[in-house]
């Protein structure tokens, strides 16, 4: 039984690639059904005085993706912010930065999912209010996945969504460094790893991109 939490010494003394293999290892116990067991209780009263976050995980919306119990991780662990289709803004960037230069985390991960809704929609050109903008963020990857795929360019090709899915993680990538020197020179210093995957909604393993 998990009853700690983290704490600003452990944060400190952790890596970019430690915290990568305890995401991972979490993972994996997620998929096997091994999860560790945690005290919730005292975790949330050991965290009200402070947080210290080993990473942030920028994760799309959707209902079948709870970030911190695909990673196995407790309260205190993770900073995750949200948005449908997992791209970037200038708010997820702001909170990217404030997750790292200030409060200390040590991973950007960007996590993507098979079968995402907001990448179907950005593949099928879909017009609605607000997400019309929204999907604009994606087309970039969408745009890239019909060089490389042979087929229907829309959401009726399972192997163009799941081409754009991962385009779609590794471009926002490509912005955060471009958008961001804040992290961009925190990670040419290694104080930091931005990464990416996708996770398996049918079998639940997340897959480095």
């Amino acid at each position: 039984m998990i009853t700690t939490t983290i704490d600003k010494e452990t944060q400190s003394a952790l890596t970019p690639d430690n915290v990568i293999d305890d995401l991972i290892q979490g993972n994996q116990r997620f998929v096997k059904d091994s999860m560790q067991a945690r005290a919730y209780q005292k975790q949330r009263e050991s965290t009200v005085s402070g947080q210290y976050p080993k990473a942030a995980v920028l994760s799309c919306i959707d209902s079948r993706v709870p970030v911190e119990t695909i990673f196995d991780q407790g309260i205190g662990d993770l900073f995750v912010a949200r948005v449908a289709g997992n791209f970037e803004n200038t708010d997820i960037l702001g909170s990217l930065e404030y997750s790292c230069k200030v409060a200390g985390s040590k991973l950007i991960f960007v996590l993507g999912h098979e079968s995402c809704g907001a990448v179907k929609a950005a593949c099928d050109g879909v017009e609605l209010g607000n997400i019309t903008p929204m999907l604009s963020n994606i087309l970039p990857a969408v745009k890239l996945s019909a060089e490389q795929v042979d087929g229907e360019a829309n959401s009726s090709n399972p192997d163009f969504v799941a081409k754009t899915v991962e385009n779609n993680v590794k471009l926002t990538i490509e912005r955060i460094r471009k958008r961001s020197p804040i992290l961009k020179e925190m990670e040419e210093v290694g104080d930091i790893m931005i990464i990416g995957g996708v996770y398996s909604l049918s079998t639940g393993k997340v897959t480095l991109v």
